[in-house]
């Protein structure tokens, strides 16, 4: 492709800038070829940047493909909720939409005004995998520095999700998550041999009136080694919390909001919100508010 694209840097899951999770946007992708996307995405050198196109039917409304600066991934949650924060802003946005991405196609809103609206994100329920045996176990507790008394009896160490896994950790307390001592190269060779491509190690508040939830998350098998706000671990979480009792429902809605990043001086937070037929759930939005950072234009 030659032309210009116009690139946007947006903080998702926050309002403040410089916090919450970073990630590159790029409009008018739709001549952009696979190693020019991959060459922008590098240049940018955000965790993963959304490339923003047109819709090839009646289907869906827009296209998005998303690339870290090594290679492409199917769905990023804080890259769409940066990518509909810079579209929701083009003159007569409409406020709901779907967007098509390798992974499959999802429902996007745009909830409340001004500076202070949101992105919601409706997916399909993620699947929740097999919890670790007793030699897995220990072999992760040791490489995160934790010990079996820091986890939270009632959260079993369990793998979750389908594309993109993540092991879900439960700790007694946040102070356990401040003593977190990840070995990056120990876990990377644990991804490959427990099938989680990250870790979210998750503390439960639930004496906090403002959020429900704490966590870190470890993705170095992705290349990176602290993800600052994780809106598709918080999903899983969601899911994770439901089937183990930890999230009180009405047996048709549950919510609550997670917290993460303070550990990189990029906190953030997200509110998940599960529907949920005959007490099961049947899909998870991912809620979020972003800031844009600057946005700029490039001539191919």
């Amino acid at each position: 492709m030659t032309g210009k694209i116009q690139i946007h840097q947006v903080d998702a899951f926050t309002l403040e800038r410089f916090t919450g999770n970073p990630a590159g946007v790029v409009l008018q992708a739709d001549g952009l070829t696979d190693t020019q996307m991959l060459a922008i995405a590098r240049e940018l050198n955000n965790a993963d940047t959304a490339f923003i196109s047109a819709s090839e039917g009646s289907e869906h409304d827009v296209r998005a493909r998303f690339f870290t600066p090594r290679t492409e991934a199917g769905f990023v949650g804080h890259a769409t909720v940066a990518a509909h924060h810079v579209l929701s802003a083009l003159p007569n946005a409409p406020r709901r939409l779907r967007q098509k991405s390798r992974a499959g196609t999802v429902d996007i809103e745009i909830r409340g005004e001004g500076e202070q609206h949101k992105i919601a994100i409706r997916q399909n329920p993620p699947p929740l995998g097999r919890e670790l045996n007793d030699r897995e176990r220990l072999a992760v507790l040791d490489a995160l520095a934790l010990a079996t008394d820091d986890l939270d009896t009632r959260c079993p160490l369990r793998i979750a999700g389908a594309s993109s896994t993540r092991l879900l950790i439960g700790v007694r307390s946040v102070e356990a998550l401040n003593h977190l001592k990840p070995d990056m190269v120990r876990l990377t060779t644990l991804s490959a041999q427990v099938g989680a491509a990250g870790y979210f190690v998750f503390a439960l508040a639930p004496g906090n009136e403002d959020h429900l939830t704490e966590a870190r998350m470890f993705c170095p098998a992705l290349g990176i080694a602290e993800d600052p706000v994780s809106g598709n671990a918080h999903g899983l979480l969601g899911v994770y919390l439901v089937q183990n009792g930890l999230l009180s429902h009405d047996r048709h809605r549950a919510a609550f909001r997670g917290v993460q990043g303070r550990w990189l001086h990029r906190p953030g937070r997200v509110e998940v919100e599960l529907e949920m037929t005959g007490g099961a759930v049947s899909a998870v939005w991912i809620i979020g508010q972003a800031v844009s950072v600057f946005q700029t234009e490039m001539t191919l």
